[in-house]
């Protein structure tokens, strides 16, 4: 069976406008794939490109080469390839992503902003907002904070709001990264126990964490990220 998601020969390189052109590469002929049920950690020293591949797998970053393969709704897609009204889809149905900071619309309390992957998918709001306050309760975060818009929130708080909103769905692949970097003991193994839920659900995940004692609990593999930066290429 083929894995939901797949990467060959990825390659990126950004361009420094501001210093005359100046092209810096970042990864070189990245391969990598996660299978459903496990969770695969992009390893390996600050600044080899793992925030970077991370990103253009979801989109946000354009690709220079390569292929990064998705299983969506029955179809294989290229995301490297994939036009814009096709990557929003997959997002919306397929790939899911927590990133280490909350962006989110002003004014909007904290609970219908983790409810708001389910209301676009269709889900009624008060079934959507049950089960966002059954995350966010498990994620110790204060009821007394929920009908609140979370820009004045702690770090902490604003990730366990980012965790709860990108938990709640059933995207069949999920990208983390550092999902536990702001949190305390206490989240950090309710965040470790969301994880290995996903995982026993058939989820496929990738996933950044620098918490040596968090990979070593949630890692099914290790992908050291250097052996794709072109800084060692250039070495």
């Amino acid at each position: 069976m083929q894995a939901p998601l797949m990467v060959s020969n990825l390659a990126k390189t950004f361009t420094m406008h501001l210093r005359g052109g100046l092209r810096l590469p970042v990864v070189t002929n990245a391969v990598l794939s996660v299978h459903a049920g496990e969770c695969v950690v992009l390893g390996g020293p600050s600044g080899v490109g793992k925030s970077s591949i991370l990103k253009m797998i979801y989109g946000n970053y354009g690709v220079d080469q390569g292929e990064i393969l998705i299983s969506h709704k029955g179809e294989i897609e290229d995301l490297a390839k994939a036009d814009p009204r096709l990557v929003l889809d997959i997002r919306r149905h397929t790939l899911g992503y927590v990133s280490q900071f909350l962006r989110t619309v002003p004014r909007v309390p904290a609970l219908d902003i983790v409810a708001e992957p389910l209301t676009a998918r269709g889900v009624a709001i008060e079934d959507a907002r049950r089960t966002a306050a059954g995350l966010l309760a498990r994620l110790n975060l204060p009821d007394t904070l929920w009908q609140l818009p979370p820009a004045t929130f702690s770090g902490g708080e604003q990730q366990r709001v980012n965790i709860a909103r990108g938990f709640i769905t059933d995207h069949p692949v999920l990208l983390l990264d550092e999902p536990t970097a702001s949190l305390d003991a206490q989240n950090r193994a309710v965040v470790v126990e969301m994880i290995a839920e996903k995982k026993r659900n058939g989820v496929a995940l990738l996933g950044i964490f620098h918490d040596e004692d968090v990979r070593g609990q949630v890692a099914d593999r290790i992908i050291d990220v250097s052996e794709f930066s072109s800084r060692k290429a250039a070495a």
